[in-house]
């Protein structure tokens, strides 16, 4: 049996490739699906970056991707930790230099992330049926975590993976006010 080959085409000018686009933050309310303020990984690729990089190259390319924060990935696609903005710009390099006697660009990606066994992690199955007033609420629980991970299970497919990540400054940039200051914490 001889295969037949497919029809193929050459481009026309300005082809242009399709970028992805972030969910409207439009209509977003406290009584909104919590999928709503969650990044898909599985629409969107996940920003990624190596533990041994410098704190300068990882602010790069956090503004290089729009986003503020990174998967820290030495084999993909395994994950070591979360490094945020914050990370990176907040007092914890500061605080490194000071214990350390070093200088800020001799500390890596690796020196102020935070590694995955500390990050809290949601159950993607008990999401879809939340609200964005619930993720506040677990924000408010967990104290002072800025993102948490959304975890699916387990399938006869494959292993649990990393399905997602809600950061509260999103919620906040959807709702277009700040959430957390509303009030303390349990």
């Amino acid at each position: 049996m001889t295969a037949l080959a497919l029809t193929t085409f050459r481009f026309p000018e300005n082809t242009c490739i399709p970028q992805a686009q972030p969910k409207s933050a439009v209509g977003v309310t406290l009584a909104s699906p919590a999928l709503d303020v969650m990044t898909d990984l599985a629409l969107v690729r996940a920003a990624t970056i190596d533990p041994e990089t410098s704190l300068h190259k990882a602010e790069q390319v956090m503004i290089q991707q729009g986003v503020r924060s990174l998967f820290v990935v030495s084999e993909f696609p395994c994950v070591e930790g979360l490094v945020t903005a914050a990370d990176l710009l907040g007092d914890k390099p500061m605080r490194l230099v000071n214990q350390r006697k070093v200088q800020r660009q001799d500390l890596t990606v690796n020196d102020v992330m935070t590694q995955l066994s500390q990050l809290d992690a949601l159950d993607y199955n008990e999401l879809k049926g939340a609200t964005v007033s619930e993720v506040i609420a677990t924000f408010k629980k967990v104290g002072s975590a800025t993102h948490l991970l959304v975890v699916q299970a387990a399938t006869e497919k494959g292993p649990s993976r990393i399905r997602g990540v809600i950061s509260i400054t999103q919620i906040e940039r959807q709702l277009g006010r700040a959430v957390l200051e509303l009030s303390p914490g349990p």
